[in-house]
C-alpha cells in the first residue's frame, strides 16, 4: 500500500532538522549517510525531511536529491522520486548512481516505466570503474561494476590504438558479488605503459582507451612514486584531491583505512551506499584508472569508532559481511589468509621494495594477554615475511600509527598494544632486518616522526590520514614535522638504482604544493648490530 507523508508532519520533522544542519555541515559525510541510514530501517519520513531541510539550505547539493529519490521511492510516490533523479542529473550527479544503488532501496523507482524512458539516454555500460590494481611487472587486474550481469573484456596494447594487442582477459560480473568482476590480463612486461579498451558485453564502454604502467622487474633496482594517504571521507569540494593525486602520476596508490566512512556494520546497505558515493565521482573514476590501488581498511570502514573485531573468525557475526562488501569494492592480490583467517592484510612488491600491508581492526583483541593488534597468525604472517625479505626497502603499512605521541590520551593505536608493538621490533633487532619503513593514517593530518630505535635499530614513520577530510586533528610538537591546514596526502619517491638507495617522503596539499620533503637513505636505516 503507498504510503505518503503528511504536511503538517513534514513541516515540523523539516523544522527540527534545519535546527541541526549547520551543526552536521562540517561533516558532510555523515550528513546523507545518516538518512539513507533511517530509510534503510524504514524510518523514511524523517529522512525525507532532512534530506528537504537540508537541500533548502543547501540548493546546490546534488546528494540530496539522491538520497529524496530514493526517500520517495520507497514511498511508491515516483513522480516525486523522478523530479529528483532530473533535477540530480541535471546538477552533475552521475546517472550510474541510480542504478548502482543501494538497489534494494531504489528497486520501485528502477522498475518504473518513467525511470526506464529516462535510462535509455542516460544509462552507462559501466556504473563503476574501471579501476586497476594487482599490478605486478607482468600482470594486471581491473574491476568493474555494472548495472546487470554482463561480460566484461579489458584488451591491452602498447600503442593507444591498441593494434597487435599485448593481452586480453575476460569475466562476468555476479548479481551475488553486487554486479562486480574482476578481469586480470597477463603476459605484459615490465615498466610498460599500456592503453586499455574495456568492452561489456562486447560494446565499448569507454569514451577513450586508459593507461596504466606495470611494475618495474622484481627484485631490481627502480626508481618510482608511491602516494598513500586515508582519511578520505565523502566532502564533495574536496574530491578534486584525486585530480592532485592523479596529476603526481604515481605508480601506485595505497588507501591506507578510513577509505569511505561508513560506520554501519550491520547494514551492508549503508556500506555500499558509501561505496558507490566515491566509485561514483568521475574525479576518482579516472584516477582509479590509471593508477594501481592497494587498499586496507579501519575501523570506520570496518566497524564503527575505535572498534576490534575480536579473536573469532565468526564473531561479532557481522565481520564477514562487511569484508565481504569490502571485497567487492577493491581490488587487491589477496585478502588475508583465506576462509579460515580472513582478512584485508596482504603483501607486495615493486622493483626491490616489499610493501606489507596490516589489518589493524578484523582480529584485534583488546582482552588477550597481552593485547594484539594483528592476531597470531597475521603476525606469525608478518615475521616469516620480514625476516625471509631481501628488497632495499620494506615498508610495513598500519592503518594506525606507531608513534605512542601522535594520539595522546588513546589505546586505539599500537600504544595501547605496547607489548605486540616491542615484540616486533625486538624481531627487527635480533633478525637484523634492516631498511624498515613505517606507514600508518587515522590521524587527520600529515606527519614525519622517528620512532625509538630497537635495540639499535632506528625507524622513521611517514603517516598521512586528512585526504578529503574537513575534520582535522591538530599538529603534534613532538613530531619531527606535522601539517594540518588543508587536506594533504603522502609522496614517497623511491630510487634505489643509486649508489646510495634513497626514499624521499613528500607531504603535498590538495592544492598540488608540496611543504615538506625528508629525504631517508638506506644507510640510515642499517641492520642493528
Amino acid at each position: 500500500m503507498t504510503r505518503h507523508v503528511g504536511t503538517a508532519f513534514l513541516v515540523v520533522l523539516a523544522a527540527l532538522a534545519a535546527a541541526g544542519v549547520a551543526a552536521r555541515a562540517a561533516e558532510y559525510k555523515k550528513e546523507h549517510r545518516g538518512q539513507i541510514t533511517r530509510i534503510a530501517k524504514g524510518e523514511i519520513e524523517p529522512a525525507i525531511a532532512a534530506a528537504d531541510a537540508y537541500l533548502r539550505k543547501h540548493p546546490d547539493d546534488i546528494e540530496s536529491h539522491f538520497v529524496l529519490a530514493v526517500g520517495w521511492a520507497q514511498q511508491g510516490d515516483i513522480d516525486r522520486a523522478m523530479a529528483h533523479v532530473r533535477q540530480g542529473v541535471a546538477g552533475g550527479l552521475p546517472f550510474g548512481r541510480f542504478l548502482a544503488g543501494p538497489r534494494d532501496l531504489l528497486a520501485p523507482l528502477v522498475e518504473s516505466p518513467a525511470f526506464q524512458a529516462f535510462a535509455k539516454d542516460h544509462a552507462p555500460l559501466l556504473v563503476h570503474g574501471p579501476m586497476v590494481g594487482s599490478v605486478t611487472d607482468s600482470r594486471a587486474r581491473f574491476w568493474v561494476r555494472t548495472a546487470r550481469e554482463a561480460q566484461v573484456e579489458v584488451v591491452v596494447g602498447e600503442s593507444p590504438d591498441l593494434a597487435g594487442p599485448a593481452g586480453r582477459g575476460a569475466a562476468g560480473t555476479q548479481a551475488d558479488a553486487d554486479f562486480t568482476a574482476v578481469v586480470e590480463v597477463t603476459g605484459l612486461q615490465p615498466a610498460t605503459r599500456y592503453h586499455y579498451r574495456v568492452l561489456v558485453d562486447g560494446r565499448e564502454a569507454l569514451d577513450a582507451p586508459a593507461e596504466f604502467r606495470t611494475f618495474p622487474k622484481a627484485g631490481e633496482p627502480a626508481a618510482f612514486d608511491v602516494i598513500f594517504g586515508g582519511g578520505a571521507g565523502y566532502t564533495p569540494q574536496h574530491e578534486r584531491m584525486w585530480t592532485t593525486l592523479a596529476s603526481r602520476r604515481p605508480l601506485a596508490m595505497l588507501f591506507m583505512g578510513d577509505n569511505v566512512y561508513i560506520d554501519a556494520p550491520k547494514s551492508p546497505t549503508v556500506q555500499r551506499y558509501c561505496y558507490y558515493r566515491r566509485r561514483s565521482r568521475p574525479e576518482f573514476r579516472a584516477f582509479a584508472a590509471s593508477t594501481a590501488a592497494f587498499a586496507i581498511w579501519d575501523d570506520h570502514d570496518f566497524g564503527d569508532d575505535n572498534s576490534a573485531g575480536g579473536p573469532d573468525p565468526d564473531k561479532p557475526a557481522w565481520k564477514r559481511a562487511v569484508l565481504n562488501v569490502f571485497r567487492e569494492n577493491w581490488v587487491n592480490p589477496s585478502y588475508g589468509g583465506g576462509e579460515a583467517q580472513p582478512g584485508c592484510w596482504f603483501r607486495f612488491a615493486i622493483g626491490d621494495v616489499d610493501f606489507f600491508m596490516l589489518d589493524c581492526r578484523y582480529w584485534r583483541d583488546r582482552k588477550a594477554k597481552p593485547p594484539s593488534m594483528l592476531g597470531p597468525v597475521q603476525k606469525a604472517w608478518l615475521k616469516e615475511a620480514l625476516g625471509a625479505s631481501t628488497a632495499t626497502f620494506k615498508v610495513v603499512a598500519s592503518s594506525v600509527p606507531w608513534a605512542l605521541d601522535a594520539k595522546p590520551g588513546s589505546k586505539d593505536h599500537w600504544g595501547g598494544f605496547m607489548e605486540e608493538r616491542d615484540e616486533l621490533f625486538s624481531f627487527l633487532a635480533d633478525r637484523r632486518v634492516g631498511g624498515v619503513v613505517l606507514l600508518s593514517a587515522d590521524r587527520h593530518r600529515t606527519d614525519l616522526w622517528d620512532v625509538e630505535p630497537a635495540r639499535g635499530c632506528l625507524l622513521y614513520e611517514f603517516s598521512s590520514s586528512k585526504l578529503t577530510n574537513d575534520h582535522t586533528n591538530g599538529v603534534i610538537r613532538e613530531s619531527l614535522y606535522g601539517y594540518a591546514k588543508t587536506c594533504s596526502f603522502g609522496l614517497l619517491s623511491f630510487d634505489t638504482t643509486r649508489d646510495e638507495p634513497q626514499v624521499t617522503y613528500r607531504i603535498g596539499t590538495i592544492d598540488n604544493q608540496i611543504v615538506h620533503e625528508f629525504t631517508l637513505k638506506r644507510s640510515q636505516l642499517n641492520e642493528p648490530p
